[in-house]
């Protein structure tokens, strides 16, 4: 395992250790590989994505991705919200990366802004499990995947950002006392 302030070519230091940029990341793929999956089966061979309609429910609303999207919902200004949500982790991704090779001040700031981007990500999905539930009355298995990583991604930077037990806090805040 990496350690914080490693050297690397050209002089610059990874701020984090590549397990916590592995964590930082592991959501992140997950939800681009779920939306990766929808825009492929459903945009280009225009085809259902796997396991789109299974027999079960949660709370009498049963699993039908195809009603989901295909729905009056499934787009804002015309953009599907598969592509919107694969931009989404994909700039995740890049923050990410972002914060692990760029000077510790810039690093700081970038902190700051994967922390707005996912508070962004997570104030969107309960209108979307709402639209789910109440309007369309389906639920798409790969939204659920993709709402849980965004979920869970806002609480693994939360962790690294407010929690003392955080080495890239420490490591970005330890000059300014605030660590």
């Amino acid at each position: 395992m990496a350690t914080t302030n490693k050297p690397i070519p050209g002089g610059k230091t990874h701020n984090m250790s590549n397990r916590d940029l592995a964590i930082l990341t592991a959501m992140s793929i997950i939800g681009l590989i779920a939306s990766g999956i929808v825009i492929y089966e459903l945009y280009v061979i225009h085809h259902p994505p796997p396991f789109c309609v299974l027999n079960s429910t949660l709370a009498s609303t049963p699993f039908n991705c195809m009603k989901v999207l295909t729905s009056g919902y499934s787009s804002v200004f015309g953009v599907s919200l598969d592509f919107l949500a694969s931009l989404w982790f994909i700039i995740n991704i890049a923050l990410v990366f972002m914060l692990m090779y760029m000077a510790r001040q810039v690093a700081k700031r970038v902190f700051y802004v994967l922390f707005v981007w996912r508070f962004f990500g997570l104030a969107i999905v309960p209108y979307l499990i709402y639209l789910e539930f109440f309007v369309v009355h389906s639920i798409c298995l790969y939204c659920t995947i993709m709402h849980g990583a965004i979920i869970i991604d806002f609480v693994i930077v939360s962790y690294f950002l407010f929690s003392r037990h955080s080495k890239i806090r420490t490591y970005l805040f330890q000059a300014q006392g605030l660590a």
